[in-house]
């Protein structure tokens, strides 16, 4: 059984940071100490890291990605092996990505068809959500087998997408009913899609067709109304509900007043809606706008949206980061919108950047040390049924482990990111600190910016229930 100790540097928890040493064993974490604690064991190590000045911290979890999703006659660019190391190299050590049911199709095979795609060819660990796009007596069924049987305790259902995703308000509630009973979290798209549908169709009579009204016509009414609704259905089912990349600061505002009355409600934003924006990137000249279309979709920096999703990330009314990771390249897929907005592929890649963009926010004061392990690592372990084996540095948990060097630099570029792009939507942006060595349970598999792992490392994570609920 390999032995390995981190020596000297700063060990960052949810609760706070403390100097010590981090003594690994096999593929967990054996102990820590004070430093110079393991001094009489280091001899017998296999390797000793001399973490000094740099911060020691749990390894990223990203719980929303999307790798080789089909979407708009295209694929996410990013595979499970490119997406997976892209993730290695920025600090993230594990991610739940999700397995897609579309209307008229079976559950289980969606389930089964991602577990296909992702054998084998992951450099580190993956869970899946479960994408329930057509509600009925089968995939309610589908839904107690998974929870009871595959470790997929969650559920994304859609607000949008009409004839693709799309749940009404009667199939919510029948799914929110059956995730109650099954203690299951219900992940939300919270849009309201058939009024978006509306307002797109008009837009391009009237010749609107540049990637800004991608924005225009997905305004923050149609946020916020989707978002108050999932949370009165949930209400009625009485079912733990999680609003995924939230954009617009009246949105969350329906989360935070949820929260106030003591409901399970959660939500997360993504790194795109706290640095890109419409008027700067979005609304950019000819077609180059393309390359930020998302939904959500951006928001106005003007209108405040950017600083109310930092004091939410403060406050908890937003409880965590991930990034909606779901990549297209200009050339033949972003393309494939030219001249029509509504059929750009949606998507940004992120999985890269995630950790070093939410540091920034310890940087300019935004965050804490500690708030920042809590959102990117701690409570997505827990909120998705991983923790203690995710998600912190303890004894017997996983050692995954990032080397975290707050001295060091990193510029963001499509010339040296491991996504499979060819673009980046954070060029050029210069952030302090960058990730040096991380460990995926016990194993270097990035150092001295080259991946030292191996594709087929990652292994397949069932998952328990929330541990986050209230």
């Amino acid at each position: 059984m390999a032995r390995t100790l981190i020596t000297g540097g700063t060990v960052l928890s949810a609760s706070g940071a403390s100097t010590g040493d981090v003594l690994i064993e096999g593929d967990t974490v054996a102990a820590l100490g004070a430093p110079g604690y393991f001094a009489s064991v280091a001899p017998t190590c296999d390797r000793v890291i001399d973490a000094t000045g740099k911060y020691v911290l749990p390894g990223g979890i990203d719980v929303h990605t999307h790798m080789q999703l089909p979407f708009g006659g295209t694929a996410a660019s990013d595979t499970f092996e490119t997406g997976t190391i892209a993730a290695a190299f920025g600090g993230t050590t594990s991610i739940i990505d999700f397995a897609v049911q579309r209307t008229g199709e079976d559950v289980r095979d969606g389930l089964a068809a991602w577990h296909a795609k992702a054998a084998g060819n992951c450099a580190i660990d993956y869970g899946f959500h479960q994408i329930i796009g057509g509600v009925d007596d089968a995939a309610l069924e589908a839904m107690t087998y998974l929870a009871e049987h595959e470790g997929v305790t969650s559920f994304k259902l859609f607000m949008a997408y009409p004839g693709v995703f799309y749940s009404d308000d009667g199939q919510i509630l029948r799914a929110m009913q059956r995730a109650a009973g099954l203690g299951a979290t219900i992940m939300m798209h919270a849009e309201n899609g058939p009024a978006i549908d509306v307002l797109v169709a008009q837009a391009l009579a009237r010749g609107e067709t540049d990637p800004k009204y991608h924005s225009l016509t997905r305004p923050v009414e149609m946020e916020e109304e989707a978002t108050h609704r999932a949370i009165m259905l949930a209400k009625v089912a009485r079912a733990p509900l999680y609003i995924v990349h939230m954009s617009a600061k009246e949105a969350v505002a329906a989360v935070a007043e949820a929260r106030d009355r003591g409901a399970n409600v959660f939500g997360e934003t993504c790194p795109q809606y706290l640095y890109l924006s419409l008027e700067e990137h979005l609304a950019k000249a000819g077609f180059d706008g393309a390359a930020y279309v998302c939904s959500t979709p951006l928001r106005s920096r003007d209108e405040g949206h950017h600083d109310a999703l930092w004091s939410a990330l403060r406050t908890n009314d937003l409880s965590l980061v991930s990034t909606d990771h779901c990549p297209f390249c200009m050339k033949d897929q972003k393309e494939l919108g030219r001249g029509n907005f509504s059929k750009i592929p949606n998507g940004i890649g992120s999985v890269e950047h995630r950790m070093d963009l939410i540091y920034q926010g310890v940087v300019t004061g935004e965050i804490t040390l500690a708030r920042w392990v809590e959102l990117c690592c701690t409570t997505p372990a827990r909120m998705f049924g991983l923790y203690p084996k995710k998600g912190v540095l303890a004894p017997g948990s996983d050692a995954d482990v990032v080397i975290y060097d707050p001295r060091g630099t990193t510029d963001i570029s499509v010339r040296t990111h491991h996504m499979n792009m060819d673009h980046s939507a954070y060029e050029g942006i210069h952030v302090d600190g960058r990730v040096e060595t991380v460990l995926s349970r016990g194993r270097v598999i990035v150092e001295n910016d080259a991946f030292t792992g191996s594709v087929g490392h990652g292994s397949y994570l069932p998952r328990g229930l929330s541990q986050y609920l209230i």
